[in-house]
């Protein structure tokens, strides 16, 4: 029954698509056959205010009827470009995650089941909601610290929340599915697992103490680095339904015409905040992946404060090799040495000609240096860089997207601040130090004593290793003499595996039939 009522969400979420003329955004001119009918009834059906208005105002009321989890879809969706393709992916960065707040005595009920105690014996006082979102609200609160009444915000799960992305899922997997089995050109996308990310992406986020565990690892990371900070927990007051941190007393940064009467010095602030990104980047391996200009605050003394940490990127250290000497190499021009980089970490297979890959890569650098330094995108640089090497078979790295993203939301917020921003000059510091402690003698001493830690964990684990290898050897002859079988039980989970998804399959067609021709009886 739950592949039932996954058919029935997904066919009233397409039919919201269609009435609010997202489908028919869609440039349909390129299909052809059935897709492209498809298309032209989408376009009878959408309403004539949709057809008056641009494609990020379809989107933002068709996820407003949808309700929170689409909001958080098209949010996840807009770090995928590789998906939806870059137009679309700007446009659903400019989603607005704000919905309605919730009652006070919902939040109240919430804290208490999360922390078992009473909210007077946690809070002095606890004030209405002052923000909502799609997956929690904030509360402005206070807290006695030995005795002294110190302002701190409280951000509590919307009840219910869990339950409707649990259900929301269910159809996005069904959606997943069936576009794997009946499109097969989409089979390279990977639908069902970008469906995976986005589950495990929102288990993440519903979880409030992983999000105080992020702020806590990014402020340890940044605790001594100027002109950048993170909110302090309070882990006391923080349970899975509600996390409890400072309150930021500060300007937000899209308040340009706010922090300019406040006289702050808004170049300065725009190189903070890219030095800081890249630091966090480069020298951390950890970033905040949501960094637009709503969840940057500005304090008195310029220092930025970033909160909302329920999206962190990561990336391993071959990853920021890879990240610095690409940067550096486009600085200097050695685009023979950002060819082998992507040959080196494995990016780009070795059927290739590393001087051919080079040669695809100077077609991008040339023409940016040909321009004067502050018209230069370094986030427009990595999408053509991302964009050619998809010509060199090189896969989705969903790391590398999201700091794609993230890198164009940074860069775009730095230029409010500053038109004439030069990327370039304000990153060579960052990347350059990097460069140098990373990649020359020091860096080689450190990936020496990294290697030898390496050989001496190997060597402790060779007996261990050899009794597997005698295992595996033993089962390798019997397989080869026998050939290789299942045991009953595995033979009919196999079965019955099968048989429901091709069960669950015929079923959600046959409803998505059914209710496209009682909408159009309707309609007719």
């Amino acid at each position: 029954m739950s592949s039932v009522g996954a058919a029935f969400r997904l066919v009233r979420a397409g039919w919201v698509l269609v009435r609010e003329g997202v489908v028919a955004a869609i440039p349909g001119d390129q299909l052809s056959g059935m897709p492209k009918f498809g298309w032209r009834m989408a376009r009878l059906f959408t309403r004539r205010r949709a057809l008056r208005e641009g494609r990020s105002d379809r989107m933002a009321h068709a996820v407003a009827r949808l309700g929170p989890s689409y909001v958080k879809l098209g949010q996840f969706l807009a770090t995928r470009p590789d998906v939806v393709g870059n137009d679309i992916a700007l446009d659903l960065a400019l989603l607005q995650d704000k919905m309605r707040t919730f009652p006070q005595s919902a939040a109240i009920t919430a804290i208490e089941a999360s922390l078992g105690r009473r909210v007077s014996d946690l809070y002095v006082r606890l004030e209405d909601p002052v923000a909502a979102a799609s997956i929690a609200q904030v509360h402005e609160a206070e807290v006695a610290y030995d005795g002294v009444p110190t302002k701190v915000a409280v951000k509590v799960i919307r009840p219910g929340v869990r339950k409707r992305f649990h259900h929301d899922l269910e159809s996005y997997f069904l959606a997943a599915r069936l576009q794997e089995k009946y499109i097969p050109s989409s089979r390279r996308l990977r639908p069902v697992e970008v469906t995976e990310t986005l589950a495990q992406t929102t288990k993440i986020e519903m979880d409030l103490r992983l999000e105080g565990a992020a702020l806590s690892e990014l402020g340890e990371n940044t605790k001594a680095d100027p002109g950048f900070r993170v909110p302090a927990v309070d882990w006391e007051r923080t349970g899975r339904d509600v996390l409890t941190m400072e309150w930021v007393d500060g300007i937000k940064m899209n308040d340009i015409a706010g922090l300019a009467e406040a006289g702050h010095d808004l170049k300065a602030i725009a190189a903070n905040l890219i030095q800081s990104f890249l630091r966090h980047t480069l020298r951390d391996g950890f970033f905040h992946a949501d960094m637009h200009p709503g969840n940057l605050f500005v304090e008195a003394d310029g220092t930025i404060v970033a909160v909302d940490l329920g999206i962190a990127g990561r990336l391993g250290k071959k990853e920021r090799r890879f990240l610095a000497e690409i940067l550096y190499g486009f600085i200097t021009r050695n685009y023979l040495r950002v060819a082998e980089v992507h040959f080196e970490a494995g990016y780009v297979p070795h059927k290739h000609d590393v001087a051919a890959f080079a040669q695809a890569i100077r077609a991008i650098g040339e023409p940016i240096h040909g321009q004067p330094a502050e018209t230069i995108s370094m986030a427009k640089l990595l999408t053509l860089l991302f964009e050619v090497t998809e010509l060199f078979d090189m896969q989705t790295r969903p790391e590398l997207v999201l700091l794609q993203k993230t890198m164009v939301v940074v860069e775009g917020v730095a230029r409010t601040l500053d038109p004439a921003f030069n990327m370039w000059k304000t990153a060579e510091p960052v990347v350059g130090d990097w460069i140098r402690s990373n990649l020359g003698p020091r860096g080689m001493l450190d990936d020496a004593r990294e290697g030898v830690g390496a050989l001496v964990s190997l060597a402790r684990q060779a007996p261990d290793l050899a009794a597997r290898a005698e295992r595996l050897s033993r089962e390798i002859d019997l397989m080869a003499e026998h050939g290789l079988r299942f045991d009953e039980a595995t033979a009919k989970a196999i079965g019955k595996a099968e048989a429901r998804h091709t069960r669950s399959g015929r079923v959600a067609l046959w409803v998505i039939a059914l209710t496209l021709i009682f909408i159009a009886w309707k309609l007719i």
